[in-house]
């Protein structure tokens, strides 16, 4: 047999996979070939793609490896099957059509190296010819008996213990023919278990009409999982996140799950494909159906089950991904607070909550702690501290972390603050991550002389201030915006959430002049120790004033420099350019067009509200931009970038979302009263509803069916994380701390 060729294209399968149209999927795998990041490829080789955005190319790239993954998979099992001398045509053909790995280990099942079993015990034993007879003579279309029957075709009608007499052997120990036919069976059954087609069938089959069955370990004990101490569903209609709240309960032994089928059913459906041949001796019909549930019971239905709750399992995980990476990004690219002195807040009880000023750069200036709450009760002295930190350094805003002893430390800065002469607000920023920032090795080089719980505070503050600045030097995983993150494959979620950082960081753009390894490290073509490289440069030589000097960093070549260059900014720097998301290779096109426009390059440096600026905006707008295109020789996408670019010098693109919300007073969860109104701010999305922050110290839940009028697939179709929204309480469980709400308008 010819050698399977394996260079069947890639492209076309990739392109069916993800629905885009095939030559984009082709220039987008060249350049992801070339060594080119995404970020990269989605801003600055856009005419390539025709124009794919990161979300597209991440999909395309995961299932580009998945698919090179698999194909180098049927690569190897076929060598494997190719070393035993046992291809043959059809099984070389089913291996060729199969597109999952599933499918692929299906195929190689049978011919997988086996630890013994009770099958390989008989065949060593001789009874393999014995068991492809009976199977032969109840299946019309098994194949591996023709020889023996060409030669004995009386063996057709025998009856099983007549074949199984002839195999009884004391040198085998074989000891009468019930042992030989035994024997025979336990081959047949595991024959039918590792036939592919056969697996693929009983899992399908199972998907569509098994339950997941669910009860108390002991009822007795009350819980976050008494919802499921008696329940069940059908696996196919199982939400994602339910499954891993299941699984969750089921790991701390408060509940047992069981997969339940039709039995019957599926075994009859075995028959019904094995036991084909028309007037077959009854008793080897009776034997080999016995073999049949043998292999139902015994070998099929406990690997399905795993099977089946692995991929349960697996699809929670994709979907607790896309909702924590759909958070996520929001949530990164919140507006900064820009220009204004923050105090950060970091409640506690017994040792104390931790303060921390800094400056409107985000340099500290000054940490401390006070006792307001109990057991030590300074309430007074914590408020003249407070205030004295305030006037002493002009704070504007304080941040409070939103963790133990948040309301009533929102209590004491509300009360501080109401007394004072000058203006001060205060917000709640979530404190999720802080504490694993502040106990890391960077938090511990950046302030080496401070005690964790005050890094924390330093944390919270610089997170209003910039969050993604601050949010990038915590593992995204901790950030807090997910649903059952903790549940999910470490690997496959980092990489996921990396992802999204870097999309958002590269979105925004970094000063080079100030950005943290932490936020460089994100940048397309910069890798963590470049990162550190170009701080360290940086302090030596001074400030950057060209983008082309990072040619000079150690271990930054030209093609990280060409991935990189885009993403960087250098506000004062000797070329207006550089503080825009113009690339270096389009330098040349951009100054022609303010040639071609009659305006000088330091017009972008000026003030945005500038007679040449607006001049400038105007000209831009005006353009024919495809004509101009051809003109200078570039791709309409790549102009359109550029006309944006010199629209907005140094803009940042977090300054058109939501500002986050500040507050000079405290409301508490006594004061809600059912039907009233509130405006807040969407702190989490799962699968069943949105969490939204109105001010009290539990967040309350709009449920999927009270997000709006119509029906909502998913909730981020209507909100996401940082959203500032206006709900209506409708429900209100003191004792338990639930507040329900909802965004629909009152009937």
């Amino acid at each position: 047999m010819e050698a399977m060729p394996w260079e069947s294209p890639v492209a076309p399968r990739v392109a069916a996979d993800v629905e885009i149209a095939l030559p984009r999927v082709q220039a987008a795998i060249e350049l992801l070939d070339e060594g080119n990041t995404i970020p990269f490829i989605a801003r600055y080789r856009k005419e390539r793609t025709m124009e794919m955005d990161e979300v597209q190319l991440r999909a395309l790239a995961e299932r580009l490896a998945y698919v090179r993954n698999l194909d180098g998979r049927k690569a190897d099992v076929y060598r494997l099957v190719q070393e035993m001398g046992k291809l043959d045509d059809g099984w070389v053909g089913a291996l060729k059509k199969a597109s999952s790995l599933a499918e692929v280990e299906d195929l190689y099942r049978p011919f997988r190296p086996k630890r013994k079993t009770r099958a390989s015990v008989a065949r060593e034993k001789g009874l393999g010819p014995l068991a492809e007879v009976l199977l032969a003579q109840v299946c019309r279309t098994y194949e591996p008996a023709t020889a023996l029957l060409a030669q004995n075709p009386e063996l057709l009608t025998q009856a099983p213990d007549v074949l199984a007499a002839a195999y009884v052997s004391e040198e085998r120990d074989v000891a009468d023919a019930a042992a030989a036919l035994a024997g025979a069976l336990d081959i047949i059954a595991e024959e039918i278990a590792d036939h592919a087609e056969m697996r693929r069938l009983m899992r399908e089959k199972s998907r569509q009409k098994g339950e997941l069955v669910v009860q108390a370990v002991d009822k007795a004990v009350r819980g976050p999982y008494e919802m499921y101490y008696d329940y069940r569903e059908r696996v196919a209609r199982i939400p994602a996140h339910r499954t891993l709240a299941i699984n969750r309960g089921e790991r701390e032994k408060v509940l047992s799950v069981k997969l339940e089928v039709p039995v019957p059913e599926l075994q009859q459906e075995l028959r019904t494909r094995w036991l084909t041949r028309p007037g077959a001796p009854a008793a080897s019909v009776e034997a080999v159906g016995r073999a049949i549930d043998d292999a139902y019971k015994r070998l099929i239905a406990p690997a399905i089950e795993r099977e089946l709750r692995a991929a349960m399992t697996e699809q929670g995980e994709e979907q607790a991904i896309k909702v924590f990476a759909a958070n996520l990004r929001p949530l990164l690219l919140q507006q900064p607070v820009r220009g204004r002195v923050v105090m950060g807040f970091d409640p506690g009880y017994r040792t104390g909550c931790k303060l921390a000023v800094v400056d409107e750069t985000g340099k500290l200036a000054e940490v401390a702690t006070i006792y307001p709450h109990q057991p030590q009760n300074k309430r007074s002295e914590a408020q003249a501290k407070l205030v004295k930190l305030i006037e002493r350094h002009h704070v504007a805003i304080v941040a409070i972390g939103n963790g133990t002893a948040s309301r009533e430390s929102e209590v004491l800065v509300a009360e501080t603050i109401r007394d004072l002469a000058r203006p001060v607000q205060y917000t709640m920023v979530s404190e999720a991550g802080a504490s694993v920032y502040s106990a890391s090795p960077l938090a511990a080089e950046e302030f080496p002389e401070l005690d964790v719980s005050l890094r924390s505070a330093i944390s919270i503050a610089r997170r209003l201030q910039d969050p993604l600045a601050e949010l990038v030097k915590i593992e995204p995983k901790s950030i807090g915006v997910g649903q059952y993150q903790h549940d999910v494959e470490p690997k496959r979620l980092d990489q996921a959430l990396t992802g999204v950082v870097e999309d958002c960081v590269n979105a925004v753009g970094v000063d080079l002049n100030t950005a943290s390894p932490s936020l460089l490290s994100y940048v397309a073509g910069v890798k963590p120790a470049i990162a550190k490289n170009i701080v360290a440069y940086r302090e030596a030589q001074g400030r950057f004033r060209k983008r082309n000097q990072l040619l000079k960093v150690p271990r930054l070549g030209p093609a990280a420099y060409t991935q990189c260059a885009g993403f960087v900014r250098i506000p004062g720097g000797d070329d207006p350019l550089e503080n825009t998301p113009i690339h270096p290779e389009a330098y040349q096109a951009a100054q022609k067009l303010l040639q071609r426009l009659g305006v000088p390059a330091a017009v972008l440096s000026g003030s945005q509200a500038s007679p040449e600026m607006v001049k400038l905006r105007q000209a831009l707008a005006a353009l024919d931009i495809p004509v101009v295109a051809a003109e200078l020789g570039i791709g309409v996408p790549t102009l359109t970038d550029i006309v944006a670019a010199l629209s907005r010098p140094g803009r940042d693109p977090r300054e058109d979302l939501p500002k986050p919300s500040f507050r000079t007073d405290v409301l508490e969860m006594k004061d809600l009263q059912v039907g009233m109104t509130l405006t807040g701010t969407v702190s989490n999305v799962v699968d069943f509803g949105a969490f939204v922050d109105i001010g009290v110290k539990q967040d309350g839940l709009v449920h999927v069916s009270q997000l709006a009028e119509r029906f909502v697939r998913h909730p981020l179709e209507v909100v996401s994380v940082g959203q500032p929204v206006t709900v209506r309480v409708i429900g209100v469980e003191l004792e338990r701390g639930r507040i329900s709400l909802s965004m629909r308008p009152a009937e």
